[in-house]
């Protein structure tokens, strides 16, 4: 009867020890493994120049949220600039559906000053917002509704002469994310709304050929 209970007692005892064991290699030497998130893609700091596919959407639809990089045809400043002054831009690179080009590259899209601020001792920095409103495609014109999301320096497409930006000292900003790359922002920031501010205080200047990333805020059926 002693034996039995010597036993039983010594079961409990080795129980007892692999239970601390297996505690202790899960919080101990062990770890268990650990979830890591993905992280997302950085800020772009070039325009694209490459064909671009449509974000997932019915056919010949362009969704909400989807964004065209546009090379703007005349200079934008906050210092000359007036509120429903109209500017055009062209689209830079194809936007492609399936393996068709949906809106081509070179496609006329249309805006306006929707607000205007010059630098001065009340603004200190000078800002625009800027407002798209029509693209015309393979003749016809759409319209739409897009915002300004970000702005690159034309040196980012094949070199061309022209900087956006606000003048010596700036630095190049993308999103928090300071760089002398071309194709990156040179001394502005996107505000609430599409507003382009100048990151010190003087006007906000967009020469000719600048590159404006915008999204659109609604659907763009296409024909």
């Amino acid at each position: 009867m002693s034996a039995v209970i010597r036993i039983v007692a010594l079961a409990s005892i080795l129980g007892t020890v692999a239970c601390g064991a297996t505690t202790s290699g899960t919080s101990g030497g062990t770890s268990a493994p650990v979830y890591v998130p993905p992280t997302s893609r950085a800020p772009s700091t070039t325009a694209n120049t490459t064909p671009t596919e449509v974000n997932n959407s019915a056919y010949g639809v362009v969704p909400a949220g989807q964004e065209l990089d546009v090379r703007l045809g005349t200079t934008l400043s906050s210092k000359t600039a007036k509120v429903e002054q109209r500017f055009e831009a062209t689209t830079v690179a194809d936007l492609m559906q399936n393996g068709n080009v949906l809106i081509p590259a070179g496609s006329t899209v249309r805006g306006v000053v929707s607000a205007v601020d010059p630098a001065d001792r009340i603004h200190r920095a000078g800002s625009m917002t800027l407002s798209f409103d029509e693209v015309t495609i393979r003749g016809r014109s759409y319209p739409t509704r897009a915002m300004a999301t970000n702005v690159f320096e034309s040196g980012g497409i094949r070199d061309e002469a022209g900087t956006a930006g606000i003048g010596a000292g700036a630095g190049a900003v993308v999103g928090g994310l300071l760089g002398g790359v071309k194709g990156a922002i040179l001394g502005a920031v996107i505000g609430a709304g599409g507003a382009i501010a100048a990151t010190e205080g003087k006007d906000i200047d967009l020469p000719a050929g600048s590159i404006i990333r915008i999204r659109l805020d609604q659907p763009m059926t296409v024909r």
